[in-house]
């Protein structure tokens, strides 16, 4: 059995640290245009100053590819705690002592400093730790993202924008259905790939018939939710959903202003975009949504099988396109192109075995399913990455976003969070049973 988080065809010494500046150029990036004191400071609750995301990504670097695979003292031991995600939650992180905008800069570059050294005399081993840490970047990189969301900096530029592709396209709704057949299916990623450990073990399972939505539900559909009292009707809404609804007065989504006209997207006012998928939706939304239209939320292995089984084939097809990742603006809407959302069904070329459009990209989707692990699960390299947030409390969503960096977005990463969030970028795909 290959271990837990194994990469495939591990990357050369040249070529992993070629993959560590690349995304260490796109970090900073994000950052760029965003002045030292707002990078300090607190611009929302459920968020980390970025400040301290900085610095995080480079004591995490430090610990696993300096410290534990290169056999060094950490460069700032008093650091540890601070910057470790479990001793320093996301509640406190406004109101401790954290390193300046500059000091968190110049940590981020010593600390490549002794990476690339010790690579360079080590090698990269079986290449799981530097992909792990690799990727670790990318998913705070999204984190980031979702903080300036939240602050609406009238002055943020975004690097690296595309538009949405022009290409005429019919124009979907997110109530179309594709039917997926009853019938075996893999899940899970296999031996001889890098993922993390709750994506292991890949393992054989059976799904009767059902349909799934063609696309992500869109704003216009939402909308006509909204109108038709989706926030007022008791009998959508399980009793938990209802009492958070209640309580913090919610009546729309995350990003939508009051009179339903137009959305923030990284602190810009827009019209009310009808073709794109509805963001900034809690697990409880999308509940209450599907319910209102005869429907459910997709369990996760439904929502694999839909985005990678080739029953006609006979085998898994780890990417719709074939053995390679996706390549943003081809294929999905990923690596924070466009600065948002693109229409529902913008990347044909993308689509699924069974003809599902944006199960990549674009927004992460809700699935009905509890966060746990599968059976045989084995905790790899650090129990804290996953098992901790086994339970009832965390729900999984799939598919990845327009701000999520590609080597992240495959058809089997797990994410997860609570019910209630709302900022992350997440949207609605419905099922039917056949």
């Amino acid at each position: 059995m290959t271990s837990p988080g194994v990469a495939k065809a591990p990357r050369t010494a040249v070529q992993a640290v070629s993959a560590l500046e690349e995304a260490r150029r796109r970090t900073l990036a994000l950052v760029e245009s965003v002045s030292d004191a707002d990078l300090e400071r607190v611009h929302s609750p459920l968020m980390s100053p970025l400040v301290w995301d900085l610095a995080h990504i480079a004591a995490y670097e430090d610990l696993w590819l300096v410290h534990r695979y290169g056999e060094r003292p950490l460069l700032r031991e008093d650091l540890a705690a601070s910057y470790d995600a479990f001793e320093t939650p996301r509640a406190v992180r406004g109101d401790i002592e954290l390193l300046d905008a500059g000091q968190a800069r110049n940590y981020l570059a010593e600390v490549r400093t002794r990476t690339v050294k010790v690579i360079d005399e080590r090698g990269v081993g079986d290449g799981t730790l530097h992909e792990m840490v690799l990727r670790h970047e990318h998913q705070h990189d999204e984190t980031m993202v979702q903080t300036l969301q939240l602050a609406r900096l009238e002055q943020y530029e975004l690097v690296g924008r595309r538009p949405d592709p022009d290409s005429p396209r019919p124009s979907f709704t997110g109530l179309e259905m594709v039917e997926i057949p009853a019938g075996p299916c893999t899940i899970g990623a296999g031996d001889g790939e890098f993922a993390f450990d709750n994506e292991r073990p890949r393992h054989a399972t059976d799904v009767r018939g059902y349909l799934m939505g063609q696309t992500a539900v869109t704003n216009a559909t939402y909308l006509t939710f909204v109108e038709g009292g989706g926030y007022e009707r008791r009998e959508w809404w399980s009793d938990e959903g209802w009492a958070w609804k209640e309580e913090y007065d919610i009546t729309r989504p995350g990003d939508w202003t009051a009179d339903l006209t137009a959305e923030w997207r990284l602190g810009k006012l827009e019209p009310l975009h009808p073709d794109r998928p509805v963001v900034h939706v809690s697990w409880f939304e999308a509940e209450a949504f599907a319910r209102a239209h005869g429907a459910r939320l997709p369990t996760e292995v439904e929502w694999e099988k839909a985005a990678t089984w080739d029953q006609a084939a006979g085998k898994a097809r780890r990417y719709p396109w074939g053995a390679h990742r996706p390549v943003p603006g081809v294929h999905a809407n990923l690596d924070h192109g466009g600065g948002g959302t693109a229409s529902a069904g913008a990347y044909p070329a993308g689509a699924s075995p069974y003809g599902c459009l944006g199960m990549i990209g674009d927004v992460w989707e809700w699935t009905a399913t509890r966060f746990g692990g599968y059976a045989g699960f084995v905790a790899h390299p650090y129990r804290e990455y996953s098992e901790v947030f086994f339970g009832a409390e965390y729900r999984v969503l799939r598919g990845g976003s327009w701000a999520t960096r590609t080597p992240v977005a495959t058809p089997t990463f797990r994410n997860w969070d609570y019910p209630q969030r709302r900022q992350i970028f997440a949207g609605i795909r419905i099922t039917r049973d056949a």
